[in-house]
């Protein structure tokens, strides 16, 4: 196994948290895309997938100190249903004021008390993809879930490009 990415003497942390209610359609894009990510790739020691459903501040422990967060999501920016989107840097902040994800209730009170903790995240990527149904139901439509397994890849070049070692998982023929 390669030895995880360091910095210095420090290990460089990431999580990779999809969020997301798997029984309203689209709304489960984010918990899918993680759950992707784990069968594709295999992930170093350094970086967590995690599986954040609608949950809330109990994320706060695992999301502390982190060197690099990326979230999983669906998202409602006024592109077309199923366009896929990645917000980082300076727009992170007008994601969560403009409430473009439509559980995104508990994130920011988790992201604003990181912060108030001075434990926030060095960096922050969101990668969603425009919702079009939110109806109660265990199938995303086709649109949405054809890229669930876009946003796993997204994932995987965000952390590779930053040097955690993930590697792609042989898949059966």
């Amino acid at each position: 196994m390669p030895a995880p990415f360091v910095s210095g003497a420090q290990t460089l942390r990431a999580v990779v948290l999809g969020v997301g209610n798997i029984i309203l359609t689209d709304e489960g894009a984010g918990v899918r895309a993680v759950e992707a990510l784990e069968r594709g790739w295999k992930l170093p020691d350094n970086v967590m997938a995690i599986d954040g459903g609608t949950s809330g501040m109990e994320m706060i422990e695992d999301l502390s100190n982190l060197d690099f967060l990326i979230i999983l999501d669906v998202v409602k920016t006024g592109a077309a249903p199923g366009t896929v989107v990645k917000i980082a840097g300076k727009d992170i902040p007008v994601f969560f004021r403009n409430k473009l994800s439509p559980h995104q209730i508990a994130l920011p009170d988790v992201l604003a008390s990181l912060e108030l903790l001075d434990t926030m995240p060095k960096e922050i990527v969101v990668l969603g993809v425009e919702f079009i149904s939110l109806e109660l139901g265990m199938e995303m439509t086709p649109t949405v879930a054809e890229k669930v397994p876009v946003l796993a890849a997204m994932a995987a070049a965000e952390l590779a490009a930053r040097g955690y070692a993930v590697t792609p998982l042989k898949q059966a023929a």
